[in-house]
This record gives C-alpha cells, sequence and structure tokens, in this order.
C-alpha cells in the first residue's frame, strides 16, 4: 500500500510520444542505393529540415525525427510532412526515400560510411560490421520523466517486443535472394555489440551502475551505444523502443508507436494497483523474438503465462482489447485498431514477397522483379 501511495504522489507521466524514422536514399534510375549522399544534397536538407533529419552510419541511410507529441494526429501529420520534405528535396537530386528493412538488391560491399559513421566505427572499432548495417528501423520514444519507472517499465514492457517486432516486418531480402525471414534486419544488426533484449535492472542506479563500468572503461561513449531492442534514451527522459522494422506505410508507423505507448500507460495502471506484468528469462522471450523475425504475423508466440503456442493474430486482437482504456485516454483509439488492419492485409514482408512472386511468375527475370518490388515501396513510403 505504501509503494501505491508514493507513485501516486509523483507526476503522472504524460507519455508523450515521438518516432525516428530511417530510410534508404535510391536512385530513381536503376533503382539502387546511392553510395554517397551528394555534399548539395546535405545542405539542402540541413537548410530546410535541421535538427529533425541527419545522416546515419551509410551514405545510402537518412534518419527523420519528430518531435514529442501528445496528440497522435500531430505526431501523424510531423512525421507525414517530414516523409515528403524529404522526398522533396531528394527529387532534385534524382533520389527518393525508401522505408523498408533492408533493399531488395543492394550490396552492402559498396557502401561508405558518412562522417558520422566513421567517428562510431571508430569509436567502436566496429570495421566492416558498420558496412553492413544497410538496414533501417524505427523507433518511437515515450517520455517517462521518472527514472526508476523508466526501468520498472522496460523490464515490464521487453515482454512485448516480439509482438512489435513481428508486426512492423519489412525485411525479408537481403542482396537479392529471399531470405525466409520477414525480418533480415534483425540477423544483420545482431551482428554488432550490445544489441537485443536489455537486461533486468532493479532500479536506475543499478543501470547506471553497470553502464558505468564500460563507460568508465573507455570501451563505450555513453548510453547510446547500448544499441538494444529497448533503452532508455541518451538524449530524453524517455524509454525508447528499437526493435521495430523501417515501416512502409506511414500509418502502420503511427500504428505501432500508438501499441507501444498505450502499452507502457496500461503497465504503469497495473503499477498503480501495486500489481505488475509477470518477468519471464530472456531466453523465453528471446524465443518469440526469433520466432517474430522468422514467421512475422503468419505463425504463432508462446503464451508465456500457459507455456503454449497461440495463433499471433489471436494474440494481437487480445492485446488491442486489454489496451482500449489507455487508447481511450492517449486518443490513439484509431491507430491502435488500425493494428487489426494490418494483421488482415500484411506486412510490408508480405507485400514485398506478394509482388516479387507476381512479377516471377508473369515472366519477368529476379532482376526485374526485385525493380517492381522497390517501385512499389517507392511509391507507398510518400503514400498517406
Amino acid at each position: 500500500m505504501f509503494h501505491s501511495q508514493v507513485i501516486r504522489q509523483r507526476k503522472t507521466p504524460q507519455f508523450a510520444v515521438a518516432v525516428q524514422e530511417e530510410f534508404l536514399l535510391v536512385d530513381r534510375e536503376s533503382l539502387d542505393v546511392i553510395v554517397e549522399q551528394p555534399p548539395a544534397l546535405i545542405q539542402s536538407l540541413k537548410d530546410h529540415l535541421g535538427e529533425k533529419i541527419r545522416p546515419e552510419f551509410l551514405g545510402a541511410q537518412i534518419r527523420t525525427a519528430t518531435g514529442f507529441h501528445e496528440d497522435t494526429e500531430q505526431l501523424a501529420d510531423e512525421a507525414y510532412q517530414l516523409r515528403m520534405q524529404l522526398k522533396d528535396l531528394a527529387a532534385e537530386f534524382g533520389l527518393a526515400p525508401m522505408a523498408a528493412g533492408t533493399h531488395p538488391f543492394a550490396d552492402w560491399h559498396r557502401q561508405r560510411q558518412t562522417r558520422d559513421g566513421q567517428q562510431h566505427a571508430m569509436a567502436l572499432e566496429l570495421r566492416d560490421l558498420s558496412r553492413r548495417l544497410l538496414t533501417c528501423g524505427m523507433q518511437t520514444k515515450v517520455l517517462i520523466e521518472d527514472p526508476d519507472l523508466r526501468i520498472d517499465l522496460m523490464n515490464q514492457v521487453s515482454y512485448f517486443v516480439p509482438h512489435i517486432l513481428a508486426l512492423s516486418t519489412s525485411s525479408p531480402f537481403w542482396l537479392g535472394a529471399a531470405t525466409g525471414l520477414k525480418s533480415y534486419r534483425i540477423s544483420a544488426f545482431s551482428e554488432l555489440p550490445r544489441t537485443g533484449l536489455p537486461d533486468l535492472f532493479d532500479s536506475w542506479a543499478d543501470f547506471e551502475a553497470h553502464t558505468g563500468v564500460l563507460i568508465n572503461s573507455g570501451m563505450i561513449e555513453d548510453i547510446s551505444r547500448l544499441w538494444w531492442d529497448l533503452r532508455p534514451s541518451s538524449r530524453h527522459e524517455a524509454l525508447e523502443m528499437r526493435v521495430a522494422d523501417a515501416c512502409t506505410r506511414i500509418e502502420d508507423a503511427i500504428a505501432i508507436a500508438s501499441l507501444y505507448r498505450c502499452l507502457l500507460r496500461y503497465l504503469y495502471r497495473l503499477k498503480l494497483k501495486n500489481q505488475r506484468w509477470r518477468s519471464y528469462a530472456r531466453m523465453l522471450i528471446n524465443e518469440n523474438r526469433w520466432r517474430a523475425q522468422c514467421y512475422g504475423i503468419d505463425a504463432g508466440l508462446i503464451d508465456l503465462g500457459t507455456g503454449e503456442i497461440r495463433p499471433y493474430k489471436q494474440l494481437m486482437v487480445e492485446l488491442v482489447e486489454m489496451l482500449q482504456e489507455d487508447a481511450q485516454a492517449l486518443g490513439c483509439t484509431l491507430q491502435l485498431e488500425h493494428c487489426i488492419t494490418i494483421l488482415n492485409r500484411g506486412t510490408s514482408a508480405h507485400l514485398q514477397i506478394g509482388t516479387y512472386k507476381s512479377a516471377v511468375r508473369a515472366g519477368k527475370t529476379e532482376q526485374q522483379a526485385w525493380e517492381d518490388v522497390v517501385r512499389l515501396l517507392l511509391d507507398m513510403t510518400v503514400q498517406g
């Protein structure tokens, strides 16, 4: 009872949300990714978008970042406008942004690191691993001002990392081959150190003590070098979900951000009642993470409460129903329910695989089929 009273005396989180989206810059003629961004494009992006856009590791990558919003419609509008501005500015150089976890046939061996990428690589001695990161994801940040609450919610919401990954899958192809996975991006990214699920921590002080060993020993510069699926933000009082593939459709991106936001509010409400989501061994959650990476929404996840594999679609429908109160309070009911739309028509990975197979059945070469996939992705990236 005392613990619950202490929580109520603290400021209630507003759960304001921001999204960062990574894109690949594609040459409109070759439909391949570029190797290096034209300096004039970089300057144009800085002039028009300022801190809302920045290069990533590689010349083919670019990232946009919204501000924090309590209003979901405002978040969606800013994210969409950033996509459109990026499209218009890139078009002046014969380029276009593509939102997907991977490019169907691009070769990472040709990639060059940006200046930021070189700095990261030198600091972490990533060597060729940094060039292999020809992948794109989406990060969702939710403001949780209290650091101990941030850690407590991170421990609990880790259970849902596989659910979010499955719904976002958009990377079935790599180097001109079908990988058999719905999210190959996760495989490529997992070659880096300090990736995957975060450890469990007792408090913010416990988190700082453990990460302090890496910082004080010179292994990492700060906690931004922790590339976990889920982590405290290094720049904001926020909890950052990083597991999602880049979402081709803007409405899918906002739906997944809203799902994550609602989950955090739900877990906070449990805490006010002296309740919490049960903690499970990381080996079990990792098994679900693998199933999400491999099958996306097509197969089941282990319901760790019962120990049985249940269809993903059934689990997501139950999850959306469970979060209705939170969606109403946060004003994102329609966005949360869009998760069911994704279930019914498939993720970007389904779209890409279907487009490729249709092209091959129509008698096109493999290269022509890959190009059909890229054209579709470019079009859908800027639809709204």
